[in-house]
């Protein structure tokens, strides 16, 4: 039989705000524990939470950028549930009248292609606490720094019919969240997480099978991972004649496995109801359009733009556009070097290969946009080649120096003297009489072995369009 998969996610950004969204403790991240936790996170009698406007402001961006309904009016709620992290008992939330409706988000898929993801929705609630079970011999601790700390859950339509097109669907999401500067979107910390909803039907059929939630994913290799060994599982068990059962499911990336948490609760289980200490939250247009007026270029429109402006491919402005920092970053390149090409090349090969190899990212870069950029200069006035140049490069990467620099230090300037370059091709045709005649003969493939042998000469140093133009000359 033929099976078809189907994936919504639950993505939970946290937004940036320097305080939590119903108290004015802090949200920075890495202090000692239970340091950033007041009397309302910790919902002590008598306190009372306080709306974070600039939490709402940052939720209007969002819906604003995915083209989505922002509601007049919403309300929070509290979401009714036990757990030792939790010391109010309930996490407010908002359930029925969210603050940002149906949205959706075009990703691009292999082969070129895109589909459109629909967003059903993205609300505004508060974190819980964190569970601590090493080193507190057989007792686990709780530390409420993050208790209140302000998240946007941005819910998907089931839309997903693979882990590519999740991953896909992810990566667009937390490019825009970043673009908006509304989440960092730092997946280590916490900052961007998401839950997986997974389920599998025989191809054809319109009714959805049973799904299962896979919780707190905080990497774009986890997710994909999960989402293939989940569905590989529930395939596996209706094929043997089992049954999947709504479940809340843990993915363990040491055993690379998932397994049950617990049975997946329903909203009739968290006894929602409208929270009696916040006012519904009112939204006007003005309100909106001034937002809106806030809003900064989107990926998909400068993606477009740098096809327009810098003629690159669709391919090479999605990947330098994927982050608003590797934009910025390329532009200022091309406005020193004047070579958009040559630039978007080195971007993406030399520097992002360079990245990835040492696990850092873009911000983290030891050579930055305008030292980058003079190594191009070097390559477009022809003082050193492009092989060179990537020998400059991996040196400006762990010496910090700039490319002038190590040129000057390691005598790297390119032999551009036709003269000179004649000599040593005359030396290498002496030195090579047997090739020479095989060559001559009819074996072109030889051209090769004769550039070759002048670039050894020369080690490295001169320039290969003139090497190649001289010796079609002499031989």
């Amino acid at each position: 039989m033929e099976w078809e998969t189907v994936i919504g996610l639950e993505i939970h950004a946290q937004l940036a705000t320097q305080s939590k969204i119903f108290s004015a403790a802090a949200t920075a991240y890495g202090a000692l524990p239970n340091t950033q936790a007041c009397f309302v996170d910790l919902g002590m009698p008598g306190v009372l939470p306080v709306l974070n406007r600039q939490a709402v402001v940052m939720a209007i961006k969002f819906g604003l950028a995915i083209d989505a309904e922002i509601s007049p009016r919403s309300v929070f709620a509290r979401k009714n549930y036990f757990y030792p992290d939790l010391p109010k008992g309930y996490q407010i939330s908002q359930y029925e009248l969210p603050v940002v409706g149906k949205g959706e988000v075009i990703v691009d898929l292999d082969q070129g292609e895109s589909k459109r993801i629909g967003v059903t929705r993205a609300h505004l609630e508060e974190d819980a606490g964190k569970s601590l079970h090493e080193d507190f011999h057989g007792m686990s601790g709780i530390d409420l720094n993050r208790a209140g700390t302000p998240l946007l859950e941005i819910v998907s339509e089931p839309d997903m019919r693979s882990a590519k097109e999740a991953i896909a669907y992810m990566k667009k999401i937390h490019s825009i969240v970043r673009y908006l500067e509304i989440c960092d979107g730092n997946m280590q910390e916490g900052s961007f997480r998401c839950d997986a909803n997974v389920s599998v039907r025989p191809k054809g059929q319109v009714k959805f099978g049973t799904r299962t939630e896979l919780k707190n994913l905080n990497s774009f290799r986890f997710v994909e991972r999960a989402i293939n060994l989940e569905v590989a599982r529930q395939i596996e068990l209706i094929e043997e004649g089992g049954k999947v059962i709504q479940e809340t499911r843990l993915y363990d990336a040491d055993k690379n496995e998932t397994r049950s948490m617990r049975s997946k609760e329903e909203a009739n289980d968290y006894r929602y109801f409208p929270d009696p200490d916040l006012l519904p939250l009112d939204i006007d247009t003005q309100q909106i359009e001034a937002v809106r007026a806030t809003l900064p270029e989107l990926p998909d429109q400068k993606r477009q733009r740098f096809i327009e402006q810098y003629a690159l491919s669709n391919y090479d402005a999605g990947v330098l556009t994927s982050s608003k920092v590797l934009a910025a970053y390329y532009e200022s390149v091309v406005s020193i070097v004047k070579d958009a090409k040559l630039s978007a090349n080195w971007v993406m090969g030399e520097l992002l290969g360079a990245l990835n190899k040492a696990g850092l990212n873009i911000e983290q870069s030891p050579v930055d946009a305008s030292h980058f950029a003079q190594l191009l200069q070097r390559i477009v006035d022809k003082t050193i080649s492009g092989k060179i140049a990537k020998q400059v490069f991996e040196h400006m990467w762990t010496d910090n120096k700039t490319a002038d620099q190590i040129i000057q230090e390691q005598a790297l300037v390119q032999i551009t003297d036709t003269r000179a370059i004649e000599s040593i091709i005359d030396e290498v045709i002496r030195n090579n009489p047997k090739q020479l005649e095989q060559y001559r003969s009819g074996k072109d493939k030889l051209f090769g072995f004769f550039v070759g042998q002048v670039m050894k000469a020369t080690k490295g140093k001169a320039n290969p369009q003139t090497v190649n133009q001289l010796l079609k000359q002499k031989l």
